[in-house]
C-alpha cells in the first residue's frame, strides 16, 4: 500500500485546529505517564538503593557493581528488541482494533524474549570474569564484581519476561498493574539487602553477594505477579488456533522494530562503555564518583522516560487510529513538558550535589569530581528530555531506522571521542567526559525534532501496510 502513495499523504488529515491535543488525548497521556513515572522512579530508587546500601559496605563494591551493571544494561537493551516492539505494534493493533494480530503479537514475544533470555543468562554466568576484565576493572575488584555478575546476570531472563509483559499492559492503558508489582518487589529488594547484605536477623554477611540475590529473588516474584494480571485480569491467554500456521509475519515485524531501535540503545550503552573505561583510566575515584553521579541524575530524568513511555503508547493508539494530526500535536506538547520538568529537578540537583555526595561517600576527591559534573549535567538533561520523548514517538509511528543511524554516528563522534579528547586526553577528568555528553545530547535532540516536525513518520505505520 505505501508504495501507491502518492506525494500527498492520504493519511494526513487537514492541519486546522490541532494546536494542542485534545483533552482526552491529553488525559490518556497522563494516565499512561504518571503511574509509568512511578514505576520508573520505583526501579531506579531500586537501583540507587542498592548503590546506597553497599556504600555502607564498602566503596569497593560500588564501583564493582557500576561497572557490572553497565553490561547488565547491554543485555536488557537485548532483550527489549522484541520488547519494544511488542509495544509499538500492541498499541498500533489496539488502535485499529485488530484483536487477533495484538493476541499473535504477545504469544511471539514472550517465546522468542524467553528463549533469548536462557541463551544470554547462560552467558554472563560462564563468562562473568573475562567480560569484567574486558572492561579495564582492577584486579581487586574482579571479585566482586564476578560474584553480582552470575548471580543477576544468571536470572536476567526474568527480567527479559517481565519486560514483556510490562509492556502489553501499558499498550492496554494498564499501566498502573506494573507500577503496583514494580512498588512490591522494590520493598522485597530493600528489605532482602537489608538482611543479605549486612548479616541481619541472623544471616550471614553477604555483602555485593547479597545485593544479587535480593534483586534476582524480587525479579522472580514479580514475574509471578506481572503473568496473573496479563491474563487474569487483561487479557485471555491466546488460544493455540492464532499461533496455526505460525505468524512469522509478526516475528518480522517485531524484528523490524526492535532491531533498528534497540539498535539506537545499543549503540548508546556501548558508548557508555567506553566512557566507563574512560573513567576506568581516570582513576578509582572517578569510577566512583561517575557510578554514584549516574544513580543520582537518573532522578532528573526519570519523568521524562515515563512521559516519552506514555506518549508513545497514546500516539501508537492515535496513528492505528489515523488521527496523525493529534498524535503530531501530543509529541509537541510532551516534548514541552518533559523539559520543564527535567531542568528544575536537574537544577535543584546541581544545588544539593555536595551535600549528596556527602552521604554516599567520606572521599573529598569523590566528592569534589561528582558535585562539579552535576552542574554540567543540567546541559546534559535539556537534551536528554528532548530525545527521550521525540526518539519513542518517532519509534511508535514506526519510523525506527532514522534514530538509529544518528545515534550511530553522533554519539561516537561526538559522545565517545569528545570525551576521551577532553577527560583523558586535554586533562578535564569527569567533567570533561560530561561536556562531551551534554553535546552529544543536545545535537541529537535537535536532528530528531527536525525529523518529526517533517512528518515523514505519516508514512511507517504497521496498520497500513
Amino acid at each position: 500500500m505505501l508504495t501507491a502513495l502518492s506525494k500527498k499523504n492520504p493519511f494526513r488529515k487537514k492541519r486546522s485546529g490541532v494546536r494542542k491535543p485534545r483533552k482526552a488525548v491529553r488525559r490518556q497521556l497522563f494516565n499512561l505517564a504518571n503511574p509509568i513515572f512511578v514505576e520508573t522512579l520505583l526501579i531506579m530508587l531500586t537501583g540507587a538503593t542498592d548503590v546506597f546500601m553497599l556504600s555502607r559496605y564498602s566503596d569497593e563494591t560500588v564501583a564493582a557493581g557500576g561497572v557490572v551493571n553497565q553490561l547488565l544494561n547491554l543485555v536488557f537493551i537485548l532483550y527489549g528488541i522484541t520488547t519494544l516492539g511488542t509495544s509499538v505494534l500492541c498499541s498500533q493493533y489496539l488502535g485499529a482494533r485488530q484483536k487477533k494480530n495484538v493476541a499473535q503479537v504477545i504469544g511471539v514475544s514472550l517465546l522468542v524474549n524467553l528463549a533469548v533470555g536462557f541463551f544470554v543468562s547462560a552467558g554472563l554466568f560462564l563468562f562473568a570474569a573475562p567480560s569484567l576484565r574486558l572492561m579495564g576493572l582492577e584486579e581487586t575488584l574482579v571479585g566482586y564484581g564476578v560474584s553480582y555478575m552470575k548471580i543477576v546476570g544468571g536470572f536476567s531472563f526474568l527480567q527479559a519476561l517481565c519486560m514483556t509483559i510490562s509492556a502489553v499492559l501499558r499498550s492496554h492503558n494498564k499501566a498502573y498493574y506494573p507500577m503496583f508489582v514494580t512498588l512490591v518487589i522494590n520493598l522485597l529488594n530493600i528489605a532482602g539487602n537489608y538482611i543479605l547484605i549486612f548479616g541481619n536477623f541472623g544471616a550471614p554477611r553477604l555483602g555485593i553477594t547479597g545485593a544479587g540475590i535480593s534483586t534476582s529473588f524480587s525479579r522472580l516474584v514479580a514475574l509471578g505477579l506481572l503473568f496473573y494480571l496479563l491474563f487474569r485480569k487483561v487479557t485471555p491467554v491466546p488460544p493455540l488456533r492464532f499461533f496455526k500456521p505460525f505468524p512469522w509475519d509478526k516475528v518480522k515485524n517485531l524484528l523490524l522494530v526492535g532491531l533498528p531501535a534497540a539498535g539506537e540503545q545499543v549503540s548508546y550503552n556501548f558508548s557508555q562503555v567506553m566512557i566507563t573505561y574512560f573513567s576506568v583510566l581516570l582513576g578509582n575515584a572517578a569510577l566512583t564518583a561517575r557510578t554514584y553521579a549516574m544513580s543520582i541524575v537518573m532522578f532528573s530524568y526519570v519523568f521524562s522516560i515515563a512521559l516519552g513511555n506514555g506518549a508513545a503508547i497514546a500516539a501508537g493508539h492515535l496513528i492505528g487510529k489515523e488521527r496523525d494530526n493529534a498524535a503530531f500535536s501530543l509529541e509537541k506538547y510532551a516534548v514541552r513538558l518533559a523539559m520543564i520538568v527535567t531542568v528544575c529537578i536537574s537544577v535543584l540537583t546541581a544545588l544539593m550535589g555536595t551535600d549528596i555526595f556527602k552521604l554516599l561517600t567520606s572521599d573529598p576527591e569523590v566528592i569534589a569530581l561528582g558535585a562539579a559534573v552535576l552542574y554540567v549535567d543540567i546541559l546534559l538533561e535539556i537534551g536528554r528530555a528532548v530525545n527521550i520523548v521525540s526518539v519513542d514517538t518517532l519509534i511508535a509511528a514506526g519510523d525506527v531506522m532514522y534514530p538509529f543511524w544518528t545515534g550511530v554516528i553522533v554519539m561516537w563522534l561526538v559522545a565517545t571521542l569528545g570525551a576521551y579528547v577532553l577527560g583523558v586526553w586535554w586533562g578535564w577528568s569527569l567533567v570533561g567526559i560530561w561536556l562531551a555528553m551534554a553535546l552529544d545530547e543536545l545535537v541529537r535532540a535537535a536532528v530528531f525534532e527536525r525529523r518529526w516536525k517533517s512528518r515523514k513518520w505519516e508514512t511507517k505505520a504497521f496498520t497500513r501496510r
